[in-house]
Formats: C-alpha cells, sequence, structure tokens
C-alpha cells in the first residue's frame, strides 16, 4: 500500500518537473452556454418567438426555472413558462411580445449542473422585436381582380340555395364549367342567374369579355404571389397552426403548415388594419366556425394566402379575401364576407357570398 502511495507520488512529481499539468477535472468544471436564441443584439425578431440557451453539458432540471432564466421588458417581467430537454432551456412568454421593443432575457449562476457546478456568471443578452406598424402590414393589391366575389379558373360550381353578392367569372375555361346556377341564354358580354345578385362572366363570352378575364385571372394570380412574398412576419407558425379562441391583431402572420379554425377566431383591430395569413399548406375551417371582426376591422383588409386547399366547414361564417393556390370548397350553409378567388375551381353547396 505505502509503496503504491509512493509511486503515484513520483509519478506526479515527475509529470510536474517535466511542465505537464494535471488534466482538469470534468467533475468540477463550470458549466457554459454555447448558443442563444435569438442571438445577442439580434433585430427583427419575430413577435411570438421563444428565447434558449443551450448548455455545455446537461443540466440539473430543477434549476432550470422561472427565477434562474428569466425575460424583461426593462424592468418589466415578461410571464413565460421555462422549460428543459436535452441541454436547452426554452422560454416561451404567454403572450406575444410587442412590437419594436427591446428585450433583455438572463441565465442566472443559480442554474447548475449534475455536479451542482452552477455557471461562472450570469449570462446577459438583448434583441429587438420587428417594428410592427399599428395597422399591420400594407394592403394587396388584387387589381381587377377585385371585381369579382369568385373568380376561379376551370370551374365554379353549386349545389342547394346558394346566394350570391358580387359578380363571378371563370377564365380560361369556358361558361359549360359554371354549373347549379341555370345561367340565363343567350349570354353578351355576360350572363345573370337567379343565385346571384351582379354578373356573371366568361372566357367564352363577348368582347370586351375574354381579354378582361384574362387580366383578371393574371392580377389574381399576382396578388397571391405577392401575398406570399411578404418578409419579417410579426408571427411565425402560430398555436402550431391551431388557431382555435385565439385574438389576432394586425400583422402579417407566416405558417410552413397547414391552418386550423375548429370553431372560432377574433380579428381584433380598427378599420383601415391589415392582416395576411401566409399559409404554405391547407386552410380548415370547422364546422359552425366564426370568424368575428372587432373594433372596426373590416373584412376587405384580411387576406388569407393559401398554398393548398380551402375547405369551410358546413355553416361556417368566414371573413377575408381566400387567395387560394388550388381550390375552394364551401360545405353545406356555409357563409363568406368577402371574396372566393382560386387558381383551380371554387365550389359552393347552399353557400352565402356576400362582397365585402
Amino acid at each position: 500500500m505505502n509503496r503504491t502511495i509512493l509511486l503515484l507520488t513520483g509519478a506526479m512529481l515527475i509529470s510536474a518537473a517535466c511542465g505537464n499539468d494535471p488534466a482538469p477535472d470534468p467533475l468540477t468544471t463550470a458549466p457554459s452556454i454555447t448558443s442563444l436564441g435569438p442571438k445577442n443584439s439580434a433585430t427583427n425578431v419575430i413577435r411570438n418567438a421563444t428565447v434558449t440557451a443551450k448548455f455545455s453539458e446537461t443540466m440539473a432540471l430543477a434549476t432550470i426555472n422561472g427565477t434562474n432564466f428569466t425575460l424583461k421588458a426593462g424592468l418589466t417581467a415578461v410571464p413565460a413558462v421555462v422549460t428543459y430537454a436535452g441541454t436547452t432551456a426554452t422560454l416561451t412568454p404567454n403572450a406575444i411580445l410587442a412590437a419594436n421593443t427591446v428585450y433583455t432575457a438572463t441565465v442566472s449562476t443559480g442554474v447548475r449542473d449534475l455536479q451542482g457546478d452552477s455557471l461562472a456568471s450570469a449570462k446577459v443578452w438583448t434583441f429587438k422585436t420587428v417594428a410592427t406598424p399599428v395597422t399591420g402590414p400594407a394592403v394587396v393589391n388584387l387589381g381587377t381582380a377585385i371585381n369579382y366575389v369568385i373568380l376561379a379558373k376551370s370551374a365554379i360550381t353549386t349545389t342547394g340555395t346558394t346566394a350570391v353578392t358580387g359578380d363571378l367569372g371563370i377564365s380560361p375555361a369556358a361558361a359549360t364549367y359554371i354549373t347549379g346556377f341555370a345561367l340565363s341564354a343567350p349570354p353578351t358580354t355576360f350572363t345573370t342567374s337567379a343565385k346571384v345578385t351582379g354578373k356573371v362572366y366568361a372566357a367564352n363570352y363577348a368582347v370586351p369579355t375574354p381579354s378582361n378575364l384574362t387580366t383578371a385571372v393574371l392580377d389574381m394570380q399576382n396578388a397571391y404571389t405577392a401575398a406570399a412574398g411578404r418578409t419579417i412576419p410579426d408571427f411565425v407558425n402560430l398555436g402550431a397552426g391551431n388557431i382555435q379562441g385565439m385574438t389576432l391583431v394586425p400583422g402579417l402572420y407566416k405558417w410552413g403548415t397547414g391552418v386550423l379554425i375548429p370553431s372560432a377566431v377574433t380579428l381584433s383591430g380598427g378599420a383601415n388594419d391589415v392582416w395576411i395569413f401566409q399559409i404554405a399548406q391547407g386552410l380548415t375551417v370547422g364546422n359552425g366556425a366564426i370568424i368575428t371582426l372587432t373594433g372596426g376591422a373590416q373584412a376587405k383588409n384580411v387576406f388569407w394566402q393559401v398554398a393548398g386547399a380551402a375547405t369551410l366547414g358546413t355553416t361556417s361564417q368566414f371573413k377575408g379575401i381566400i387567395l387560394c393556390k388550388t381550390n375552394i370548397a364551401f360545405n353545406t350553409g356555409s357563409s363568406i364576407l368577402g371574396r372566393a378567388l382560386a387558381q383551380t375551381a371554387v365550389t359552393l353547396n347552399a353557400t352565402t357570398v356576400t362582397n365585402p
């Protein structure tokens, strides 16, 4: 035993004499933070951002909490939920962050690793949210597509007691692809229907209707592209695509998924405020779902850019302008205060369509 101790001591002395320092003990090395989200001094940060801190090693779960990981706007604490997974702590604010505001995130020395070692010093960083105008983004220019409450390229069909207030248009498809409306004959530059308080236009009607519709369809497609191309969104992937029960302020909203409205959503803003919803997949509105406008908000200033199909459930009450890459389907008894502008087809079933 004594010989072993002497040998180990001798080896350590020889190592020291040769200039080799003993390796640091990993059990007593202070943890560090290796990455931050948002980054320090970041600007144009989305208003539903989460704040993250990734550690150099596994931390003690009990120390990753709302006391040791905080977010403030000036001196005001932001109510939030703090979670921990892997080596990353995440702070999720309880409400959307304010626009054009500097926030300060802090991870204190109260956080500790599994051996009880704390950060050498508190980590403090700042970021600034996107500067959103009070009225939201600029409106989407519909061009001559604004002359139609329903505009489609391949078909417009209806069953049941549909009632449309406003003009319909189809191009490049002919009038034979407008079905269920019992169109009057013979057509001139337009025709009529007992189900439409307005005029019905098709690509095979008398001039100048064909060229007018060609222009309107191009304007519809340009409006879709313009809405999809808006940058620096205020909200990204809000509700993971399910916006049930939310009250949405004016702004630019972006989802990399579809959007679901099971029964209700409210848009709260003034008469000149604008909402643009960029949806990478489909839009699904539940049976009986209602979109409510409050504070003077107007349907003509609400734009739903939908890359997939838009499906409105039975008796649902929709508000806004749908710019759809594919088809828009209205189920029995549904209604829309707005416009249905589809790059394929629009199908109606005892649907009420009202010009906004």
